[in-house]
């Protein structure tokens, strides 16, 4: 008999941690490779809904700020930088943002883009979709 009541209290508590399990959530990362390094962009928004699971990042500063923040690359006219976004995206969107506040949508393939061939600053603000939400990524580069 009390090897029953220590069965059924076992299962008891067993049960009770199940039900107070907390929603794991970890933020999608993007990340741009130049000359085989990797850098992780800065966030700008996050909107996610999963299952029982609600949370968003509402920006809190314009992609100027945010792209301060960000190592600012050094790539050459021409060159190639790659994408990686955690999460499989269902939709990658790229604009390219020049110093005179001008921004041009950037066509990524297999997610790939060429740096511009004009010298310059600029800044990339990279929209994500995915079934569960959206992201925007901010990172900059220096052209030589």
């Amino acid at each position: 008999m009390i090897i029953k009541r220590i069965i059924f209290l076992i299962l008891i508590v067993i049960m009770l941690n199940g039900c107070n399990v907390a929603p794991t959530f970890i933020r999608p990362e993007g990340k741009v490779t130049l000359d085989k390094s990797e850098y992780i962009m800065n966030i700008g928004e996050l909107k996610w809904k999963e299952h029982d699971f609600e949370t968003s990042k509402i920006r809190t500063s314009d992609n100027y700020e945010l792209a301060s923040e960000f190592s600012t690359l050094e790539g050459e006219k021409g060159e190639e930088l790659t994408f990686e976004i955690d999460q499989n995206p269902t939709s990658i969107i790229i604009n390219k943002w020049n110093t005179d506040l001008t921004s041009d949508s950037i066509e990524v393939r297999d997610n790939k883009i060429t740096l511009p061939l004009e010298g310059g600053y600029y800044f990339y603000e990279v929209i994500v979709e995915r079934p569960q939400g959206k992201a925007i990524y901010i990172f900059d580069v220096d052209v030589k």
